[in-house]
């Protein structure tokens, strides 16, 4: 089973990129951020003449999350976090697939920090990891897939002082983020490439996809009873660099 994550930044301005990669990668499980698009623009036809069934949650601003299936149809399970009626923002959907349950995750970017972006941020990945922690106390197979919006370590971007004061590398990301795999999660990437950057975003400013200079965002993390399945897991960079590509390459695990 290959399981993937994209944030795809915007599916209609980008529905070749992604439908020519479906072709090409064939991953049995997609998982989808920053849609763009509400839900009635979401391109259910040309998705499912892919070959893929759809569960998805838009929003016309920068979020809307998907989660794609090949081989089954996926039984959607939530579409929003729990943990604040307030939040409207289309960041979270979870389906079960195959006898996994899949979690699509777009977390907020948190910019400018400090401020309230930043407390959102913070708040929602404490959401996240209470949620998280429910899912692993009924001992389930779960993937939480997604942009995460946190380099979770130097390793997790290139060298540079640029992005000293920028949200995805704060001390109090990083830490929410260690402390949601603490829980028992294995980060898929990083465990099978240790020690390589396995970048998955290049921001579209100062030549940085030409340079290399990128950031690893975008993650799987497996639950213990998933953890023994996992056989590969890689970045699909040449993706960033086609024609009208998003400033995300996908990310995939491949479990037996």
């Amino acid at each position: 089973m290959k399981i993937a994550t994209f944030n795809i930044n915007n599916i209609n301005r980008r529905l070749d990129n992604l439908l020519a990669w479906l072709r090409g990668a064939k991953p049995d499980i997609a998982c989808l951020q920053e849609l763009k698009a509400s839900d009635n623009e979401f391109p259910l036809r040309a998705i499912e003449k892919a070959g893929y069934r759809a569960v998805f949650r838009g929003q016309k601003t920068w979020n809307g999350v998907a989660i794609l299936s090949r081989k089954s149809e996926p039984v959607l399970t939530r579409i929003e976090l729990p943990g604040d009626d307030g939040d409207r923002d289309a960041r979270y959907i979870e389906a079960a697939i195959s006898g996994v349950i899949v979690a699509c995750i777009y977390a907020p970017n948190g910019n400018p920090q400090p401020g309230p972006k930043f407390d959102y941020k913070l708040d929602w990945l404490r959401r996240l990891r209470l949620h998280a922690a429910r899912l692993l106390r009924q001992d389930l197979p779960v993937v939480l897939a997604g942009d995460y919006n946190v380099a979770p370590t130097a390793l997790d971007i290139y060298p540079t002082r640029s992005w000293d004061k920028d949200a995805l590398i704060q001390p109090k990301s990083r830490a929410a983020f260690a402390a949601l795999v603490a829980q028992g999660w294995t980060d898929a990437i990083r465990t099978l490439h240790p020690s390589k950057p396995m970048f998955t975003f290049w921001h579209y400013k100062r030549n940085r996809w030409a340079r290399d200079a990128g950031l690893r965002l975008d993650h799987l993390l497996l639950s213990p009873a998933l953890t023994p399945r996992l056989v590969k897991a890689g970045v699909d960079r040449k993706v960033r660099g086609e024609d009208g590509a998003s400033d995300h390459a996908p990310a995939w695990i491949v479990l037996n």
